[in-house]
């Protein structure tokens, strides 16, 4: 699991060694939503957004179908871990070179199964080998699972949504938990060189109520060329205190000169800060906020990204307000105001944007 990250909603469910593993399970959740804001390009994009992308028009986001068989860590056993997304937010999330092209507005984000072995400490040794969504960062592809509805300038842009490949992890012990991974490549079904990428993360538990997640990627990401490597760095810490918790997310990236690059005869470099903060007022209703800044120095993770122009680098940053309302059984209903700044007068011609959007998820 990604350090920190929300758990129980969509994620495979954890199976404890004194527990009789669950049959198949079967959950999923149905979301639509409306955005709005006066600086979109052409009243058709919100400029440098995903899921929250299209201007003034309720949206149907996403249906998603789960499908869960769970290993058992105390002996050798096997399980499977399966999501299926129809809507609009299936296509910007699909990776490329995939062999099961399930159309514009559909992709199959999960599909691996889990293979353990089992340790002295109950925890066991798993093997996973499929499509796994990232290690990077705290957000995640299925919005139910993040603090705030839109996802964050870091997911989008210096994160990769998913790979295919293959991971090794165990938890340690109760402080200390590993995952290495090798993989096809950022965001690729088919590889599309002849290296392989690796990915890995040493979680630390401090305590039930603080953790840390130190993640390093190295590996050649660009078409047919095997030697214009990327690497960097991902940390996340999370802590818990009463009814609010916090999380900060840092990063780091550089890829070599190559030809995709905006300026080709030289290394491309980036970095991002970003911060959450949850408060539950009751049951029913909770507070999240969100601020986060990218440094694209050369322009290698935003230029012609999601309506920005080309550009050879820009600053860009947010601030989210979101509410999470659970008043009704199973659903999440989720007012949203953001407001986005970037060097490059790139929203309508201006520097900034605000926009308005509610989403209602219903979880199954």
């Amino acid at each position: 699991m990604r350090a920190g990250a929300l758990a129980g909603l969509l994620l495979a469910p954890v199976v404890l060694a004194s527990q009789t593993p669950p049959p198949l399970k079967l959950t999923g959740w149905a979301e639509a939503s409306y955005a709005y804001s006066r600086h979109s390009a052409g009243d058709t994009m919100i400029v440098g957004r995903l899921y929250d992308r299209l201007q003034d028009r309720f949206t149907l986001n996403a249906f998603g179908v789960v499908l869960d068989k769970p290993y058992d860590p105390a002996k050798r056993s096997a399980g499977f871990h399966t999501e299926v997304m129809f809507g609009q937010n299936a296509t910007v999330i699909k990776s490329g070179g995939g062999a099961l092209d399930l159309g514009t507005q559909a992709d199959i984000p999960h599909l691996y199964v889990t293979l353990n072995l089992p340790t002295a400490n109950g925890s066991g040794v798993q093997f996973k080998a499929g499509r796994i969504p990232t290690l990077l960062g705290l957000e995640v592809i299925e919005t139910a699972g993040n603090p705030n509805w839109s996802e964050g300038n870091q997911f989008i842009y210096v994160e990769n949504f998913t790979a295919v490949g293959v991971s090794v992890e165990t938890k340690l012990n109760r402080y200390l938990d590993v995952q290495l991974r090798v993989i096809n490549g950022w965001d690729q079904v088919s590889d599309n060189n002849k290296r392989k990428s690796l990915m890995g993360r040493v979680g630390i538990s401090l305590d039930t109520l603080t953790s840390v997640g130190i993640i390093g990627f190295w590996g050649p990401e660009e078409a047919g060329n095997d030697h214009a490597n990327r690497y960097g760095v991902d940390a996340l810490i999370w802590r818990k205190l009463g009814a609010t918790q916090f999380w900060v997310q840092s990063d780091y990236g550089r890829e070599q000169a190559n030809a995709a690059l905006p300026t080709p005869t030289q290394d491309a470099q980036w970095w991002a800060l970003g911060g959450w903060m949850t408060y539950d007022l009751d049951k029913s209703l909770g507070l999240a906020l969100r601020g986060d800044y990218v440094n694209d120095e050369n322009g290698a993770r935003t230029s012609g990204s999601f309506g920005f122009p080309a550009n050879a680098g820009q600053k860009l940053g947010s601030a989210t307000a979101t509410l999470n309302v659970r008043a009704w059984p199973n659903a999440i209903v989720r007012p949203e105001i953001r407001y986005d700044r970037s060097t490059l007068a790139a929203f309508g011609g201006k520097e900034a944007q605000v926009t308005f959007a509610m989403a209602v998820t219903y979880l199954y």
